[in-house]
């Protein structure tokens, strides 16, 4: 292990049986199964991102993305903030802080060159408590070391000319920090591995791996209806259910990815002039997330949140979306018991936010002192695929891994079980790291 709207145009569902031609990119031999170079699984942005840089690098390879949902960019990449994040936060040094830095940078080129709405609205991380300004500074010294452009740290009345409704002792002002659709930007990636020759399936949900016996196609990938591609060589890019897939391939069960959902209001329409940037709250160390914020919305609106509680199963965006198997494994994980303890108080605070919109308005007005709840109402969620060790140490880095030597399958899948936030942001520096990797491991 390395520690690291309509698209029917697009594609086809399900595993159509095309012969080889440029346009489809897949070639079918006398058992009528489509074959592929390389097939990449997960239709999120990570996955489309990785797909559309191999058939860069390599135009005559035949590559396919097969996503298991009836659309792109439908779990978290499509379900989440929309922030394009500048890389203050990460550990100097780690890969989340060198591909954040690198990833914004390409995102902008990118969204400029496509045309993508996006706004460089910036953020402000505000100080409301003096014990929160020495954590502030540490916050800037991070982003200096992490090569974050044009940071600076601002006093009240620089603040407020930025944000007239934001109240705090001091904040750090990122002006390259923006807000972009997510989803359109995969869809985006899409379309140029598609218009690149690449192939894309939609309903194709992996139910196993098959070693064949031959040498030169020797995975076969086959779908909960039985539909089947045949690969050389696979690459993963699973979110939510990296784990379940990896254990397919013999790989071990950890780390275990436990699903936690965030939920978010909206501030009201004739309330959105409250906030026109990013503002977030000076991290608690004491606890593994972010804290509640506002975010701008391209849409317009302006969002608040998120908490974070356990999701009751991987695609839990609801209270009442329960899947009992899912959520025994869950539990019966020893890390997630170890974890739960730890952060008990913290988990019960979440859950009563969830449940009590005062009280997540309440996190608010520490620093926007005019919302009132009347200001709010419900609004989107999203789900986190937080990765877990099983001692209950939340893994904020990524990982690959793969299983060498334990045969055809084992040796030529690598699986990309980690992707944390920002990999949105990251997308397009990560899959230029997921290009290299796969350069060196199987020798593309």
């Amino acid at each position: 292990m390395i520690l690291a709207g309509n698209l029917q145009k697009l594609s086809t569902i399900a595993c159509q049986r095309l012969p080889y031609t440029a346009a489809n990119n897949s070639r079918r031999y006398s058992n009528g199964i489509p074959q592929y170079d390389v097939v990449v699984i997960g239709g999120g942005i990570v996955g489309s991102a990785s797909a559309r840089e191999l058939i860069k690098r390599h135009p005559n390879l035949k590559i396919a993305l097969i996503e298991k949902e009836n659309r792109f960019a439908y779990h978290q990449s499509g379900n989440n903030s929309g922030v394009i994040h500048a890389g203050i936060y990460y550990k100097p040094g780690s890969l989340k802080a060198k591909l954040c830095v690198r990833g914004l940078e390409l995102s902008y080129k990118y969204l400029d060159e496509k045309g993508i709405k996006y706004s460089k609205c910036g953020k402000l991380i505000v100080a409301t408590q003096r014990s929160e300004v020495p954590r502030l500074f540490d916050l800037y010294e991070r982003g200096i070391k992490n090569g974050v452009k044009d940071i600076q740290l601002l006093d009240k009345k620089e603040m407020n000319e930025i944000e007239p409704h934001c109240r705090g002792l001091q904040a750090l002002w990122s002006p390259h920090t923006g807000i972009v659709n997510w989803a359109d930007v995969t869809k985006s990636y899409v379309e140029d591995f598609v218009e690149r020759g690449g192939k894309s399936y939609l309903n194709f949900e992996v139910k196993k791996f098959i070693e064949t016996e031959s040498a030169e196609y020797p995975v076969t990938i086959t779908d909960i209806q039985d539909n089947t591609v045949e690969a050389k060589y696979v690459l993963t890019c699973c979110g939510l259910h990296s784990d379940k897939i990896a254990v397919m391939t013999g790989c071990p069960e950890e780390p275990k990815i436990i699903p936690f959902r965030g939920e978010y209001l909206y501030l009201v329409p004739n309330k959105s002039s409250l906030a026109k940037t990013n503002i977030y709250p000076v991290p608690d160390p004491r606890f593994p997330f972010l804290g509640v914020h506002l975010t701008p919305r391209i849409d317009g609106r302006i969002i608040v949140g998120p908490n974070a509680i356990l999701a009751f199963s991987k695609e839990g965006y609801r209270w009442g979306d329960i899947n009992i198997k899912e959520l025994k494994d869950i539990i019966g994980f020893s890390g997630f018991r170890k974890m739960a303890m730890k952060y008990a108080g913290f988990g019960i605070k979440e859950m009563a936010r969830s449940v009590v919109m005062p009280l997540q308005v309440w996190q608010i007005q520490k620093y926007i002192q005019d919302l009132t709840t009347a200001d709010v109402e419900r609004g989107p969620a999203g789900v986190r695929a937080q990765a877990m060790a099983k001692d209950g140490t939340l893994i904020e880095d990524f990982v690959f891994d793969s299983k060498p030597g334990s045969g055809a399958i084992g040796s030529r899948v690598l699986h990309c079980r980690n992707a944390p936030s920002p990999g949105a942001t990251s997308s397009l520096a990560i899959a230029e790291m997921i290009a290299d990797k796969m350069k060196q491991q199987f020798n593309l």
